[in-house]
């Protein structure tokens, strides 16, 4: 039987007691735990809802030297969802780090109940929770899948998350609840941490025509996102959560890339879901270097099956990594939306349109035109770490 949950009063309190002992051992600057620096690497994938966050997730989870976990901070925003976002983002990064060093304790102001793996948000999409020590549904080198998952796992203890996630040389959470870089700053000078970031972004008008698809599930992090005390937002016709999506996603390029802080030198990569669906296996390759990882035959086989299935999936499958053509996906915006909404979107994220490299259509026939080119050419280079000794464009 499920306890019944602590008051957001009650939580809210002693997270600002977690978030005080944290800010204090940062700035003792403690020596690395056994967890820290050189034996372990740490990864965020920092993007926002329906950007392809989910996928290159998967990329990273059926690694077989990686531990993941799906946006573990859900559980923040779901205890405390009468809150803003930027009055979460201290519990979120708090979290984050906890389960970056293993400690899954942390859970406990979010799950008083835990009792079994399953009580995680999303805990059949990791392999490493569907695999020794968690559970014997797959070996640790294979590739795992969340139908066969489920039913043979849900039920393994939740201590086994934390002997898990310790066995493993990387540790990388998805997450898509972080809205500016500067709340990660602690995380990025944390002597215990290796950090490194994966900004994934995604064309705007791909994003609204996904956000669509799935209004219901988003609701509740709309409501969140514009701040209206707990109210859900299902219908957003002024297109204000995809318009702060968007200026996030410039707060945070702009700052890795034109005026980074030094700690931030060689910990960032910005990445296009457009980039990753034409050439999938050159930018995972350039994703595992930059992440200290290897790719392995096997996994280079599944990468091209999953991402050269048959059309875009189908609407029940918008929150799972299936067999798909990726560049169907991509491109699927331009066939369904009306162009009055694209108009729209271009008005509302035209910096992350010219920041990002989408080029803006200015006619439906532009829009059906599929051989007019969006993806405005930008080398990888163009989205590395820019060294503080540069000089910064003119304001």
């Amino acid at each position: 039987m499920r306890l019944p949950r602590f008051s957001s009063t009650v939580v809210l309190s002693l997270l600002i007691v977690q978030t005080g002992i944290l800010v204090f051992l940062v700035s003792r600057q403690m020596p690395s735990s056994p967890a820290g620096r050189g034996e372990h690497v740490h990864v965020l994938v920092l993007s926002s809802w329906r950007s392809g966050s989910s996928f290159v997730g998967q990329l990273f989870s059926q690694h077989p030297d990686v531990f993941y976990l799906m946006e573990p901070a859900w559980h923040v925003w779901d205890a405390l969802s009468q809150a803003s976002a930027p009055a979460l983002h201290m519990a979120v990064r708090d979290l984050i780090r906890s389960v970056f060093l293993c400690d899954m304790d942390v859970f406990d102001a979010y799950l008083p109940w835990r009792r079994n793996i399953s009580d995680l948000f999303q805990w059949a999409v990791s392999r490493a929770l569907c695999s020794p020590p968690v559970c014997d549904a797959f070996a640790r080198g294979n590739i795992s899948s969340e139908e066969v998952c489920k039913p043979l796992c849900a039920t393994r203890p939740f201590g086994l998350a934390q002997e898990a996630c310790s066995s493993y040389s990387h540790v990388v959470l998805k997450e898509v609840r972080f809205f500016n870089l500067q709340v990660l700053y602690p995380l990025l000078s944390d002597p215990a941490l290796n950090l490194r970031i994966v900004h994934l972004v995604r064309d705007p008008r791909a994003v609204l025509r996904s956000r669509e698809q799935t209004a219901k599930a988003l609701a509740r992090d709309n409501g969140i996102v514009l701040g209206t005390n707990g109210t859900w937002v299902e219908a957003d016709p002024r297109l204000r959560v995809v318009s702060e999506v968007c200026r996030s996603h410039v707060r945070i390029a702009e700052v890795a890339l034109h005026k980074p802080p030094p700690f931030l030198q060689d910990r960032y990569r910005l990445v296009r879901y457009e980039d990753l669906a034409r050439d999938p296996l050159t930018v995972i390759r350039e994703l595992y270097a930059f992440t200290g990882l290897g790719l392995t035959p096997q996994l280079q086989t599944w990468i091209y099956n999953i991402t050269h299935g048959s059309g875009p999936g189908a609407r029940r499958e918008a929150f799972k990594t299936t067999s798909r053509d990726a560049l169907s996906v991509s491109q699927a915006w331009r066939h369904t939306l009306p162009f009055a909404k694209i108009r729209r979107v271009q008005e509302l994220c035209a910096g992350a349109l010219q920041l990002l490299g989408y080029r803006p259509v200015h006619s439906e026939l532009e829009q059906r035109d599929l051989s007019l080119d969006l993806l405005l050419p930008r080398g990888m280079d163009s989205f590395k770490w820019a060294s503080s000794t540069d000089k910064q464009p003119e304001s």
